[in-house]
């Protein structure tokens, strides 16, 4: 039990990464939407993390650029999902 709680994440993660693999040229734009999924006690959840609900919330029509927000505490006992957008 010790040794699954020293693994790296395991009690609390919080990750941005990048979803995208060729970024040598990425511009980001002007504008920032997000969109949030939320899940509690791997029973409920709710919310919308995907990309069309995160450009409405910023209000952008050309999405240059995207990253994904992870927060994960106790083995995912609660988590937290955020799709962020970048554009015009």
């Amino acid at each position: 039990m010790v040794l699954a709680l020293t693994a790296p994440g395991c009690v609390y993660s919080h990750v941005i990464t990048p979803l995208d693999t060729d970024v040598d040229a990425t511009r980001l734009g002007d504008k920032v939407g997000r969109s949030d999924l939320h899940s509690v006690l791997w029973l409920v959840a709710w919310g919308d993390a995907g990309t069309q609900a995160a450009a409405a919330e910023g209000g952008l029509t050309t999405i240059n650029h995207m990253d994904v927000e992870t927060l994960a505490v106790l083995f995912g006992l609660y988590y937290h999902r955020t799709t962020i957008v970048y554009g015009e």
